[in-house]
Parts: C-alpha cells; sequence; structure tokens
C-alpha cells in the first residue's frame, strides 16, 4: 500500500512513523531543514520514554514519488489550494484523499443530499479548486485528535493521543476506508469509522471556532478561557450559534455546550493552535476555524453576532501582523457555481 504524506509535520511526521513501522511504503513531502534532517538522519518520534527512527522515502517534489494509494494531507488547511497543482503526480485513478485536517473540508457537501448538495465553500476552497482539481470523490474524512510538535529538525514528540476517526463521505464503510482503518489500527493508532463523520468533524470544530481566535486574542490558554466568566460565556455564545448553523445540515453532538467546555478546560493551560501560530509568526488557520462557520451561517440564515466580532477582531489582528491573506467576507454561497 502506497501512502504519501503531504505535510510531514508533526501530525504528518507522527502518522509517518507509525505508518512505516507497520510496513507501509511511506513517502513524505516537507521542506526546509525538516526535510533535510530526515534524509540526513532519518524521522525520529520521541513517545514517553520511548524513541523510534525510521526512513521512509522524504522529497519536496511528488513528480519522485508516482500515483499513491493514498494521499494523507496534513498541512495546515489554508495552504491546499497552493499546492493543488504539485499533487497532480500523485493521482491516479484510484488514489484516495484523506483529509486530516481542522475545520470543514472542501469535499463537506458531497453526497451530502438535500438543497445544498454539491455546493462549496469559498472560505475554504477559494473558486472551488479542490473540489474541481482534487475531486470530492476521493475524499476520506479524517479528525485528528492527537498533540504531537516538532522538538527539533527530523524529531517529532507525541504529547497525547492516538484517535483517528475516518469516515466516507457517504456514511458507507467502503473495502477503501476499512482497509486504511486496519492500516491505522496495526500502526497502533485508534481508527474507528464512522457512518456519520460530520459529526465528529462538527464536534472538534465546536471548540476550535471559539477557543481559538479568543486565545490568539488574550493569549489565554484553555483552562483560563474556560474558567475566566467572560471568556467563558463569550466561547458558549459563539457554541451556541455554531451548533444552530451545524443542526440545520443534520448535524447531531453528543455532548452539551456546557460538557464541551468542561472538556476544554479539563486539557489545562493548553494553548491553541491559532495562538502557537501568532507567538512563531505563522499564518492562522481562521478561514477554515471560524470564517467558514460564519459563512455556512448565512448560507442558511442564521445570525452569528458573537462570532461575527470575534472574527473581525482576530482577523485584523492577524493582518496586523502580516499572518492573514484569507477571505474575510466570503461571497454568497448560493451565488457560487455547483460542482
Amino acid at each position: 500500500m502506497k501512502i504519501c504524506i503531504y505535510g510531514a509535520g508533526a501530525i504528518g511526521g507522527y502518522l509517518g512513523v507509525q505508518l512505516t513501522r507497520a510496513g507501509a511504503d511511506v513517502s513524505l513531502i516537507a521542506r526546509g531543514a525538516h526535510l533535510a534532517a530526515m534524509r540526513e538522519l532519518g524521522l525520529m518520534l520521541l513517545a514517553g520514554e520511548e524513541k523510534h527512527i525510521v526512513h521512509p522515502r522524504c522529497t519536496d517534489d511528488p513528480t519522485e514519488l508516482g500515483v499513491q494509494d493514498f494521499i494523507i494531507i496534513t498541512l495546515k488547511a489554508h495552504s491546499i489550494t497552493g499546492v493543488i497543482e504539485k499533487m497532480q503526480p500523485l493521482l491516479g485513478p484510484h488514489t484516495r484523499i484523506v483529509t486530516a485536517v481542522n475545520g470543514i473540508p472542501y469535499w463537506y457537501f458531497y453526497k451530502h443530499g438535500g438543497q445544498y448538495e454539491n455546493s462549496t465553500l469559498e472560505s475554504i476552497d477559494p473558486g472551488g479548486r479542490q473540489w474541481r482539481e482534487l475531486g470530492p470523490e476521493r475524499a476520506i474524512g479524517c479528525i485528528v485528535y492527537p498533540a504531537t510538535e516538532i522538538e527539533a529538525p527530523g524529531v517529532i514528540r507525541h504529547v497525547y493521543g492516538n484517535n483517528f476517526p475516518l469516515g466516507e463521505p457517504s456514511g458507507e464503510i467502503t473495502s477503501d476506508v476499512a482497509r486504511l482503518a486496519d492500516l491505522f489500527v496495526a500502526a497502533g493508532l485508534k481508527a474507528p469509522v464512522l457512518d456519520r463523520i460530520r459529526d465528529e468533524i462538527w464536534l472538534k470544530l465546536w471548540g476550535n471556532v471559539c477557543f481559538n481566535p479568543i486565545s490568539a486574542l488574550t493569549h489565554a490558554t484553555l483552562d483560563v478561557i474556560c474558567t475566566d466568566p467572560a471568556t467563558r460565556a463569550l466561547s458558549r455564545a459563539i457554541m451556541v450559534e455554531t451548533q444552530a448553523i451545524a443542526e440545520t445540515f443534520g448535524v447531531k453532538f453528543r455532548v452539551d455546550v456546557e460538557r464541551r467546555i468542561e472538556g476544554a478546560r479539563k486539557v489545562g493551560a493548553h494553548k491553541t493552535s491559532m495562538l502557537q501560530d501568532l507567538e512563531r509568526g505563522r499564518p492562522m488557520e481562521i478561514d477554515p476555524l471560524v470564517t467558514v462557520v460564519q459563512e455556512m451561517g448565512r448560507l442558511t440564515g442564521i445570525p452569528t453576532p458573537a462570532l461575527d466580532s470575534v472574527l473581525a477582531m482576530v482577523t485584523q489582528r492577524a493582518r496586523i501582523a502580516g499572518l492573514y491573506d484569507g477571505v474575510s467576507t466570503p461571497a454568497d454561497p448560493r451565488a457560487l457555481a455547483l460542482a
């Protein structure tokens, strides 16, 4: 089974080590010092007291790799459109694309049913390029729950978690998603195949849509955001708006708002990914985590005053820092051409 991990950073590197150890034919797409270190010394995973080193194929040039069975995209979601052309040599008639990214994926309305079937979302897929050039029919959904970090070039530190729920947009358990799940399990990972993958996408996004931008504005960690009365109330208001939008699309939440906030509080003094990106001078995932929810609210006619205010402030914050080049005011989705 040929697997290309496109964007072999912290999560991609973790998957790369585990899948290589399980016997898969793994190739990693990376760049810079991280790529150079992996080529020279291999890819190291530090997990508790354990240390594993593997030597998968590593490159910054996809043309070297040929057609793959699976491409696991572990890039920041806002980076995908910029590498569509580079991905083309990896795609064959049976290649599947596993979207291990935060937020709403480009294929969301594929096999969705109802009036929004085959719609695209401008905030996450400008001009519908991912839909047209990668193809929603190739997609397998994947939610990333582990926490990992690049400790040094070529060195991945596993912090906690090993759960990667998978699912077909249609809800079917196909042979493709079943064999991918089997490989993940052989690699020591949890990979339940869900028949309602969108529910799980929204459950994770439910926290990201509020905690991420609030942390970038306040520099507060999760425990503080969820304990301080003002930021907890603001988080709750955004989550209530988000839930109303998601439920319009048939999503079912298996926990309530208060339980979701409490779960985040118990994580402790954790910096969200958006705050980490801000501190490191990297573009923040504003559009796939926040703007897309606003866009879907406009699509359904549900007002989002709390989200709108926080989005406006975090977007301005990112622009001032030179860390935003996205879509601050998405086009009316009903005006977009269907694929």
